[in-house]
Order: C-alpha cells, then sequence, then structure tokens
C-alpha cells in the first residue's frame, strides 16, 4: 500500500487533515520528527484528532530512524516539491512508494532531497508559492492510488 510521509509538520491542523485522509482511504502515514507540536496521543485526542484511533500511524524519532526502517526494505521515497519539473501525473507509482511531504515552513534540507528516489511537483500558476500541505498530499495519493489501483469501497 503506499504510504504518505510527513517530515518535521509544524501545523497541527495540517496533520490531522492528513490523519482523516488517511483514515479515510486507508493511507498508511508516517511522521517523521521532531514536531512542531506535541505529537502524544493524548494531545492529538485534546486538539481533536479522532481519526488518529483510525489511522495506520507511525511516529520516527528522527529522518535516519524512518530510513532505517524503510530503506532495507528498497522502498522508493518520492518527495513532493516545487522544485523539480516531473509533474506527480506523469510520474508511474508502484504499491510500496512512500509519498514524502517536506515541511510546511521550510520544505526538507538538502540531505533529505540527497536520500529519495525520485521528486514530483503539482503544476501551478506563476507567482504562487505553492499549495497547502494537506491539499497537495491528497491530491499525489489520489494519483497514486488510482494507479496502484489502491482506491478502495468497504
Amino acid at each position: 500500500m503506499v504510504r504518505l510521509a510527513l517530515y518535521q509538520p509544524d501545523i497541527p491542523q495540517n496533520m490531522g487533515t492528513i490523519l482523516r485522509l488517511g483514515a479515510c482511504l486507508s493511507v498508511p502515514i508516517d511522521v517523521i520528527g521532531p514536531t512542531g507540536f506535541d505529537l502524544s496521543d493524548r494531545a492529538l485526542r485534546r486538539s481533536g484528532m479522532d481519526y488518529v484511533q483510525k489511522t495506520d500511524l507511525t511516529r520516527h524519532i528522527s529522518y535516519q530512524h524512518f530510513l532505517d526502517k524503510y530503506q532495507a526494505a528498497s522502498i522508493r521515497l518520492i518527495l513532493t516539491t516545487t522544485k523539480t519539473d516531473v509533474a506527480y501525473t506523469d510520474f508511474s507509482y508502484r504499491s510500496d512508494d512512500i509519498i514524502l511531504l517536506g515541511r510546511e515552513s521550510a520544505g526538507v534540507p538538502a540531505h533529505v532531497v540527497q536520500t529519495v528516489d525520485a521528486s514530483v511537483t503539482i503544476p501551478m500558476a506563476q507567482n504562487v508559492r505553492s499549495l497547502n500541505i494537506a491539499i497537495a498530499g491528497a491530491m499525489i495519493i489520489g494519483e497514486a492510488l488510482r494507479q496502484t489501483k489502491g482506491l478502495t469501497h468497504s
């Protein structure tokens, strides 16, 4: 199953939206710390993120911890970024890909870019910075699920 990974998220509301997306589409979510907010189960429940119990959520204390878990399995890591010309709709996804979303305030650092297998972007109008991370994640995971026949009806 295609997964979504959030690199050091700093806006809890966006993470809540992504957790809801994961629960509704049966997409596992990886959160790579440190985060810009309290990520404990208690804090997530208190902030109204009741979808956390319905989401396959894996927390990682660092990017290296995340890499250690998945690199041994030869899983592709696909970065979403504004710094590539590869449109997300032109990329061929596999069912074991992990779609990596960067930090809302800063994307991902160069050392993370060097570890990914591919990068994709959402083509946008000129003179705009980027989409909200949760919207971008939904668009890209939707395309990946469509291509890999991962959309299910329960």
